[in-house]
């Protein structure tokens, strides 16, 4: 919609300086205010700000479980970071910069913002990438100190280097709760199997559930591992674990590396995956542990294996369970870990090293990873969406929104 209004709200992108009593265009967004609390409202129209952005319509934009870091306030975000690192949609307006893309494609964003020019992305290393978000080393749509980019749970969303940014797609709605997974989710499950180099054949433990495991579960039976197992205590994530050939292990139900162990002949995985991070659950899931997954799995695989770390771990942590943990330090197994000759992977995914693969694997039907996704519901119901995501009911899993105006387009 469009309305007159005397001084701009100062919100992300948003917060550009606007000549008083101007015509000003307002979007819908996803807006954070407190600790378990984010509300629909309107924010200024993302425009072109560089010769090489475009300005995508989005059509689906789903909620991650690093959202939910933000959403609980166990990060330093603050109040008015528009959410969404996971966004997909069709362009409306292209930079005079860009050379291949024009309005009206459809396209899907890696979560990483990135400039493709840096050393950190020539090596392929997008994650990391040093242009985009100066002193840090990385960049992302809607999160806490990834950088000034407005995220995508919202009618349009800003795409800066856009011929980079963008991974372009068939044109309609087919596949679309699928692709909108290439936005973070399926890579990143792929990137831990990628980390523990999970090969054909071997054993894989996946530590969690929520659909970053599941992908992992998912991406390392792509992979041809011979028996995946997959620990959590959510009866519907083991269930869906189940459903697509991995062996669920409840870890409430006893030591998760002894209930795996006594399946693989006493010695353990050829490989890991922690798909959870820093707020892990003590194995009677009375309380957090944020070191007990890492630990799990140093016991779980087996001496001179590998294992890969998605799982997010962050250096500050207000709402941690003791003061080490709140600055990042946590109680690692390290001596043990040497003992066994054991490697680790760690670091967010390099999105664009995975999802053109991935995405063709799902136009030829090797892949449908949108089995994760349990609701897909319209923007004006992300409160509740995050409420119930949140508190792990009602079956949420995955949660995919869809704009209105997007919709009936």
């Amino acid at each position: 919609m469009r309305e007159r209004r005397e001084r701009p709200e100062p919100i992300g992108d948003a917060a550009r300086s606007h000549p008083l009593d101007v015509e000003v265009t307002h979007v819908k967004a996803v807006v954070y205010e407190k600790p378990f609390s984010v509300t629909v409202r309107e924010v200024d129209d993302p425009q072109i700000q560089h010769p090489n952005d475009v300005i995508v319509r989005v059509t689906s934009s789903a909620i991650c479980g690093s959202d939910l870091h933000m959403y609980e306030g166990r990060t330093a975000a603050e109040a008015g970071i528009v959410f969404g690192h996971e966004n997909l949609g069709i362009i409306e307006e292209v930079g005079s910069g860009v050379t291949s893309l024009s309005e009206g494609d459809r396209v899907v964003m890696p979560f990483n913002v990135a400039c493709g020019f840096c050393k950190n992305c020539l090596a392929g290393k997008t994650g990391f990438c040093l242009t985009v978000n100066p002193g840090f080393a990385g960049g992302a749509y809607g999160y806490v100190a990834m950088g000034p980019f407005l995220g995508g749970q919202a009618e349009r969303v800003r795409v800066p280097y856009a011929d980079f940014n963008c991974l372009k797609l068939p044109p309609g709605d087919e596949f679309e709760t699928d692709f909108v997974l290439l936005a973070d989710i399926f890579p990143t499950g792929y990137h831990g199997c990628e980390l523990a180099q999970v090969s054909p054949g071997e054993t894989v433990a996946v530590y969690g559930a929520g659909p970053v495991g599941l992908m992992a579960a998912y991406s390392a039976l792509l992979r041809g591992a011979a028996k995946v197992f997959v620990v959590d205590r959510v009866p519907e994530r083991l269930a869906k674990a189940e459903e697509i050939g991995a062996i669920p292990i409840d870890f409430t139900q006893g030591d998760p590396a002894e209930q795996i162990k006594e399946q693989t002949g006493g010695e353990g995985t050829d490989k890991g995956v922690d798909a959870v991070g820093y707020q892990a659950q003590a194995h009677d899931a009375s309380h957090e542990e944020p070191a007990v997954v890492l630990n799990s799995l140093v016991e779980t695989v087996r001496p001179t294996g590998m294992l890969g770390v998605p799982g997010l771990y962050v250096p500050s942590d207000p709402g941690a369970p003791d003061e080490h943990a709140k600055h990042g330090q946590l109680l690692v197994s390290i001596g043990r870990m040497f003992e066994k000759g054991q490697q680790m992977g760690t670091g967010q995914c390099n999105v664009k090293r995975y999802n053109r693969q991935l995405r063709d694997l799902i136009i030829a039907g090797r892949a449908k990873p949108s089995f994760v996704v349990s609701h897909e519901l319209p923007l004006e119901e992300a409160p509740q969406a995050y409420e119930k995501f949140d508190k792990r009911i009602e079956g949420y899993t995955k949660v995919v929104l869809h704009p209105g105006h997007a919709l009936a387009a």
